[in-house]
Parts: structure tokens; C-alpha cells; sequence
């Protein structure tokens, strides 16, 4: 009973801060905020890099780059020429308000122009991640054609709390025993309101739907 009261207060606190945050990034001129939400291996930051690169010259975007340890992504994602603020948790299985808040206090100190859109990388897990507002507009789950179609179910709070599902590596499919219409039904069976895209970030399957998403909100 204590442990269950501490986490309601932590979480209290965490979403008073996070509706602070929602403030915040309006009043920078943020247009909108994404959380990509997944398990390690996914493609997070491959499907990043490459939606950086396709949304050069075409909007605004900065990004809070979070990890356990290093700041192995945040390069990866400089190196797209995108302002991007690292996060190392030191071990924190999520990224929580005041993490997003104090980077991107220093993402704006830094790089003061207005943003289109912010995107916050969250760390590899699909536990934690899924009971943390950032102040975000939309949690974005992805799986991987290499994860099984029963990720939905087995954890039902993240694919409840997203509102976008990416499902990423589409371009192994022939290659695998994976009923992509299962993974569908199972993430709509937790949440029918979610929009789905399907992707590969190596060949560009699906990322022009997904790009057109980011920039103007239309999807499936």
C-alpha cells in the first residue's frame, strides 16, 4: 500500500509538471510535440535519422534525445544538422517532465528560433515510458516486424496511452513468419483509435505517409 502511494504522488507530481511543459512549448511556438516510445532494437533512431533527413527545408524540428548511458543517439541525430539536447538517465528506465523540461530549457538556450515540431526519444522500454507525460502531444509506440504481433497485449498500457503506432522494419517481411494484420488487430483491440503507419526507414517504404503525418497531422 505505501509503495502505491509513493508512485501516486510521483506520478501527481510528474503531470503537474508535464501540463507545465505543454505550456512551456507553447509558448515557445512549438506547434507539436511527439514521444517515441519503444523496446531497445526497434529502429527509434533509424526511423528518426530518417525522417530528420526527409524533413529538411520543410519545417523546424528539434530534439531531446534520451538514453541510460550514453549520447550515442544524440551524435547520430547531429550529425542530420537538427538542434538536439542529450538526456542520460544514469540508469532511469524513462524519461520523465523535469528531465524534458530542463532539456529543453538548454535546447532553446542554444537554439532560440521556434519549433514546428519537437521530438522527444525516449528510453528503450515499453513499461515505464507508458505512465509519464511529458507535456508531449502524442505518444508514438513503435514494434518492429522482428518483435512479436502480441507486443499490443502484452503491454496494453503503452499501446492505451499512444495515440500513433509505427511499426518499423517492413522491409524484412518477406523474410519472416509475421502476420502484420494480427499486430494491427491486437494494437486496435487495446486502443481503437490508433493510427497505424508501416515503415522501413532503409528503403523508405511508408515515410512519405509518415512525414506528411508529422508535418500536417493527416495519417491513417
Amino acid at each position: 500500500m505505501t509503495e502505491l502511494q509513493v508512485e501516486q504522488k510521483v506520478l501527481a507530481r510528474n503531470d503537474a509538471l508535464a501540463m507545465a511543459n505543454r505550456q512551456m512549448f507553447r509558448d515557445a511556438g512549438v506547434r507539436r510535440a511527439i514521444n517515441l516510445i519503444s523496446s531497445p532494437g526497434t529502429g527509434k533512431t533509424t526511423l528518426l535519422v530518417a525522417t530528420l533527413t526527409r524533413l529538411a527545408g520543410r519545417i523546424r524540428v528539434g530534439v531531446i534525445e534520451g538514453d541510460v548511458q550514453t549520447e550515442n543517439d544524440a551524435v547520430r541525430v547531429a550529425a542530420t544538422g537538427v538542434p538536439v539536447e542529450a538526456v542520460v538517465t544514469g540508469g532511469a528506465c524513462h524519461l520523465d517532465a523535469a528531465m524534458v523540461r530542463r532539456a529543453f530549457a538548454a535546447l532553446r538556450q542554444r537554439h532560440p528560433d521556434p519549433l514546428d515540431l519537437l521530438v522527444i526519444e525516449n528510453v528503450g522500454n515499453l513499461v515505464c515510458p507508458a505512465s509519464y507525460d511529458l507535456g508531449e502531444d502524442d505518444k508514438v509506440a513503435l514494434v518492429s516486424v522482428t518483435e512479436g504481433e502480441d507486443k499490443p497485449v502484452k503491454y496494453p498500457a503503452l499501446f492505451h496511452a499512444a495515440s500513433v503506432v509505427v511499426v518499423t522494419k517492413a522491409d524484412l517481411l518477406p523474410h519472416l513468419e509475421f502476420d502484420l494484420d494480427l499486430l494491427v488487430r491486437n494494437a486496435r483491440s487495446v486502443n481503437p483509435r490508433l493510427r497505424v503507419f508501416v515503415v522501413s526507414a532503409r528503403t523508405g517504404q511508408g515515410m512519405d505517409e509518415w512525414v506528411r503525418f508529422l508535418e500536417d497531422g493527416e495519417g491513417c
